[in-house]
């Protein structure tokens, strides 16, 4: 976790087995590993004056309450829900109240594989929707987030 008092808050939130990237498929997913991509955004945040606090979580519940806890705190969440984006509808409802930007991060691209992949829960709530960028998906995703709150 980042020190928040060093510029505006985005939270990034990173679904169950996100832990395993590096490891896990990687001709889908990359040979990056979670903290390095974590990194990555800490970076894109840190260029544009911004503070970055990740959690990763196997549990919904737990994405749920970080989602809570930043209203108020932060000004943009970037979530890669994992397999939640797909049937996290508690996950959902909480991004829906949030009340500041949201980006959903895919590193693959969800429409070109399994259709069961290709609906998402969480983008009806999002303002957008980075997809398909690999790990350079997380700079991207915290630009547009960053972006947008500084629009608002």
């Amino acid at each position: 976790m980042s020190d928040a008092t060093a510029g505006p808050l985005v939270l990034l939130l990173s679904g169950p087995n996100l832990q395993l990237f590096g490891e896990r498929d990687p001709a889908i997913y990359g040979r990056e590993t979670l903290p390095e991509r974590v990194e990555r955004a800490s970076r894109a945040a840190s260029g544009l004056g911004w503070t970055l606090e990740h959690l990763q979580s196997d549990a919904e519940a737990e994405l749920v309450a970080a989602v809570h806890q930043a209203r108020g705190r932060a000004l943009a969440i970037v979530v890669n829900a994992g397999a939640l984006s797909h049937y996290g509808w508690s996950l959902h409802d909480a991004l829906a109240g949030f009340g500041g930007i949201v980006v959903e991060l895919h590193v693959s691209n969800p429409q070109a594989r399994e259709a069961w992949r290709a609906r998402s829960v969480i983008s009806p709530v999002s303002d957008g929707v980075v997809a398909g960028f690999g790990s350079l998906g997380y700079e991207l995703a915290v630009e547009a987030a960053i972006r947008l709150a500084q629009a608002r």
